[in-house]
C-alpha cells in the first residue's frame, strides 16, 4: 500500500496540530477532541467557520483549488510554531500530496492517502465501479441513464459532498425533471434498510487497526444526529477489504445501509474523519488520538480503538458568540 507519510519523533512533533476544515463537523470533532491534549490551530477560508474560535489559534487559507493553498498553509504552520497537520476535507488531500514537500520544510508532520485513492472516494462513479470489479456490495449505478438501474433511485452528482443536490425519485417523469438539475448526475438503485456508518483507522502498514460500527437514527443535511454504536464482525470484515481495495491509509468513514434480508450495502467511503465521530470517541475508540500517533512515527494501538456498542448520541445544537 503506497501511504504517504511524512513524520518525525513524538519529541520533535509535541507542537501545536493545525485541523483543516474548521468550519466542517468532522474538523469541530477533532479540534475537541484534540484541544485537552494538544495546542490546536484551526483552519479554514470561510471567515465564519465555528472551529476557528474552538481552537487556541487560527488562521484563515485559500481554498484548495487556489494554487497558493499549499503555502498558505506552511506560512500558517510557521507563524503558530505548528508540527502536525489533521486534513478534514478530503478535496484538499490530492493538493496537500502534490507539494507536500513545502509542508516538510515548514516542519509539518502528516499522514495522507494517495491521490488516486481519494479520487477512488470523491468520484462516485469510479467508486461504483470498483465496488462492481470487486463483487463489493453497493447499488447498481449509472451515468445519467437508468440503464440496467432498476428504480426507485437516488440522483446525486457524480462529485458532491454535503448531501447536497441529492433526489429520491420515484417515477421516470421525476428523473426528467431532476436530471437536469444535477450536475454530472449519477442514477443508482435506492437501497431501503437501516442506515450505518463506520468510522476506520488504517494503519500506516495498510492494515485495519480499528473500526466503529454505528447506525444512523437520524440525520439532517447528511450528518448524524442520533446514532448508536453496534458490534458486527462480519461488516467490520467487509469494511477492512473494502479498504484495502481503494488503498486508503489513515482515517475513512463508511457509509452504507442493511438491508431488510440483512445485507450490508455500500454507499460510500470518504476519506477522513466523520462528522458523527464524537460517537465513536464517546464509545471508547480513540480514533484521533491514534491517528495523531501514526502521524509523529508512534506504533498504532489497536486496543485503544476498541469501541463499547449500544453507546447512543443525541446531539443538539450550540453556540459560539463573537464580537
Amino acid at each position: 500500500m503506497n501511504i504517504e507519510t511524512t513524520r518525525q519523533s513524538s519529541a520533535a512533533t509535541s507542537g501545536a496540530v493545525i485541523v483543516t476544515g474548521a468550519g466542517g463537523a468532522a474538523g469541530v470533532a477533532v479540534i475537541r477532541a484534540l484541544t485537552h491534549r494538544r495546542r490546536v490551530v484551526g483552519a479554514d477560508c470561510d471567515p465564519s467557520a465555528v472551529g476557528l474560535h474552538l481552537a487556541a489559534e487560527s488562521g484563515l487559507i485559500p481554498h484548495a483549488s487556489d494554487p497558493d493553498f499549499v503555502r498558505q498553509l506552511a506560512k500558517l504552520a510557521h507563524r503558530t510554531k505548528a508540527t502536525a497537520l489533521v486534513c478534514t476535507v478530503a478535496e484538499e488531500i490530492p493538493a496537500l500530496r502534490a507539494e507536500q514537500e513545502l509542508l516538510t520544510e515548514a516542519g509539518l508532520a502528516s499522514w495522507l492517502p494517495t491521490a488516486e485513492a481519494v479520487r477512488s472516494c470523491t468520484d462516485k462513479w469510479r467508486f461504483a465501479q470498483i465496488c462492481r470489479q470487486h463483487a463489493i456490495p453497493a447499488p447498481a449505478t449509472a451515468l445519467g441513464s437508468t440503464q440496467g438501474v432498476p428504480g426507485p433511485w437516488i440522483v446525486k452528482p457524480r462529485f458532491g459532498r454535503g448531501s447536497r443536490d441529492i433526489y429520491a425519485v420515484d417515477t421516470v417523469e421525476e428523473l426528467r425533471w431532476v436530471r437536469p438539475r444535477v450536475q454530472d448526475p449519477l442514477v443508482q438503485t435506492r437501497i431501503s434498510g437501516q442506515e450505518f456508518t463506520v468510522d476506520a483507522l488504517v494503519d500506516p502498514n495498510g492494515q485495519l487497526a480499528g473500526a466503529v460500527p454505528r447506525w444512523r437514527l437520524e440525520t439532517k443535511a447528511g450528518i448524524s444526529t442520533k446514532g448508536r454504536t453496534f458490534h458486527c464482525q462480519p461488516l467490520v470484515a467487509l469494511v477492512a477489504r473494502l479498504l484495502d481495495i481503494l488503498g486508503l491509509g489513515g482515517p475513512a468513514n463508511i457509509q452504507g445501509f442493511q438491508t431488510a434480508a440483512g445485507e450490508f450495502v455500500f454507499t460510500e467511503v470518504n476519506p477522513r474523519f466523520s462528522g458523527g465521530l464524537p460517537l465513536s470517541l464517546a464509545a471508547g475508540a480513540d480514533l484521533v488520538g491514534e491517528y495523531l500517533r501514526g502521524l509523529e512515527g508512534l506504533p498504532v494501538r489497536p486496543e485503544r480503538l476498541l469501541a463499547r456498542p449500544g453507546v447512543t448520541m443525541l446531539r443538539h445544537l450550540d453556540e459560539v458568540f463573537t464580537r
